[in-house]
């Protein structure tokens, strides 16, 4: 089955979760109070978040043919995704800057003055187009990377600290181990070996994401463990998944919020990182800012790339942040204690 197929199943997939979640929400009477408490905090970067999605379900949504009247002739037999039609035929020639009415070089007429509110780049490309084509690479990096990472760090954190003892050991020393390797060099090991594929980059940089909150979540298990709610559950019989799963992952519930949006961005800008050694994800803001970097030496300077996916990663990353912060504060119990 074409990839561009699994695409389109995986945004139908999403929208029916996030349907789901959203009549959850709403038939809660706890949930749809942290909603309304979380929209009254940061409204303003639940709609950056929420524009960020958009763009990217936009860029997920593919389908062959309808391309006829396209310049690029290959375009019409491949599969192309809404933002792609949106921005079809907007190519030029070379270099022009935002809103130019010719070439940044050389002062030639553009084939479409005045459209290309953020340029263009070498080969002639939309500078907003690339911009937002980005987005979607951003949160496949962050999302699918921390909801790999994040479990995996659950699932052996919440072992060694409640069980203790030999699986305690074992988790201890694997965590050693991954934390004595470079990791920057263990990445690069890992994507060479996996391919420069966006899930590949995403599996490596699990793999190497998921050690320290795992000693997080060990060392409050650990505590969790000892208190009086959880003994009084196990004299009263309650089986040690019932305890793990009732009193010991939901009090983990502020922390995971914490770590995923840590987490997030700092995957986010990993893939930057990446992108500069020549290994990132093909469409990221990384790969953007690395291609700009010899522009800025150029006479005059060509500014408006790096400035566009600059932008564009740090509205990203700020609004999760702010989103995350007010969550973190609406469901941590300690903090609603501190506010009553």
């Amino acid at each position: 089955m074409p990839s561009w197929v699994w695409s389109n199943i995986v945004v139908v997939c999403l929208l029916l979760m996030a349907g789901a979640a959203t009549y959850s929400v709403r038939r809660s009477r706890m949930w749809s109070e942290i909603f309304h408490d979380l929209w009254r905090r940061r409204r303003f970067a639940l709609l950056v978040v929420a524009f960020y999605v958009f763009v990217a379900l936009l860029d997920s949504v593919s389908w062959v043919g309808g391309m006829e009247g396209s310049q690029d002739t290959v375009s019409r037999y491949e599969a192309q995704s809404i933002l792609d039609r949106i921005f079809a035929n907007t190519q030029e020639r070379s270099y022009s800057a935002p809103l130019s009415d010719v070439e940044f070089y050389g002062g030639a007429p553009l084939e479409f003055p005045g459209t290309h509110y953020l340029g263009t780049d070498l080969i002639g490309r939309d500078i907003l187009y690339l911009s937002l084509k980005g987005a979607r690479v951003a949160l496949l990096i962050g999302g699918v990377t921390s909801l790999i990472a994040i479990p995996l760090a659950l699932l052996f954190g919440i072992s060694a600290g409640y069980f203790g003892g030999r699986i305690d050991d074992v988790v201890f020393f694997v965590m050693s181990a991954l934390a004595s390797m470079p990791g920057l060099l263990l990445l690069i090991a890992l994507i060479m070996v996996l391919g420069k594929s966006t899930l590949a980059v995403c599996f490596a940089l699990a793999v190497t994401g998921w050690v320290g909150f795992c000693r997080v979540v060990r060392g409050e298990t650990f505590k969790l463990r000892e208190l009086e709610y959880v003994s009084a559950a196990r004299a009263l019989g309650v089986s040690e998944m019932g305890i793990i799963l009732r009193h010991i992952l939901p009090n983990l519930t502020h922390l995971v919020i914490i770590t995923f949006v840590l987490m997030f961005s700092g995957l986010v800008l990993s893939e930057a990182i990446l992108s500069w050694l020549g290994i990132g994800v093909d469409g990221s803001w990384g790969q953007m800012i690395d291609q700009a970097r010899n522009e800025l030496s150029r006479e005059p300077v060509v500014w408006w790339n790096i400035l566009s996916a600059g932008t564009a990663l740090f509205g990203l990353i700020l609004a999760v942040n702010f989103v995350g912060d007010a969550l973190r504060d609406t469901l941590d119990p300690r903090t609603l204690r501190e506010t009553e």
